[in-house]
């Protein structure tokens, strides 16, 4: 498969200076990096976004995320290897990700029991990174682009 074209950014640049500053402020609201690259990889795996299920392992592994938790975060339900507040965010991120899944997309016990571990700020943080990486996952998918042939 090729790209159908390079990636949108490249051809509006301006639009990179949002997406950082959208980066930087949910990257400061206090939810754990691990957490965020949990909810990313696990979204960008629902949506079937290569690049993104590429570089959100990758930058994981870097970060210290083990082989375990990156093996299984597609069946975080039926592992040890994630805690309470970890699975709230996951069950958010496939929620808010699967819209059109169910009339209830994001039902009240999903929500309260993410409300139960994270903070008003921390939830805006979750909600506005699913969304981001569903921006992302569908902006990749729409044009086709590839993760890296080389992983050195």
């Amino acid at each position: 498969m090729q790209a159908r074209m390079d990636n949108p950014a490249t051809h509006l640049p301006e639009s990179v200076t949002a997406i950082n500053i959208l980066y930087k402020s949910v990257h400061s609201a206090g939810v754990g990096p691990a957490t965020l690259e949990l909810v990313h990889l696990r979204t960008s795996q629902i949506n079937g976004c290569a690049p993104c299920v590429e570089s959100g392992a990758r930058n994981a592994r870097k970060n210290g995320e083990t082989d375990e938790r990156l093996m299984t975060v597609a069946v975080w339900r039926e592992t040890p290897w994630f805690t309470d507040a970890e699975r709230a965010a996951l069950a958010l991120a496939e929620h808010a990700t699967r819209l059109a899944d169910s009339p209830d997309a994001v039902p009240d016990a999903v929500w309260d029991e993410a409300a139960r571990h994270y903070g008003d700020k921390e939830l805006a943080a979750l909600v506005l990174w699913i969304a981001t990486t569903n921006f992302f996952n569908r902006i990749n998918v729409t044009t086709r682009q590839q993760a890296p042939q080389n992983w050195g």
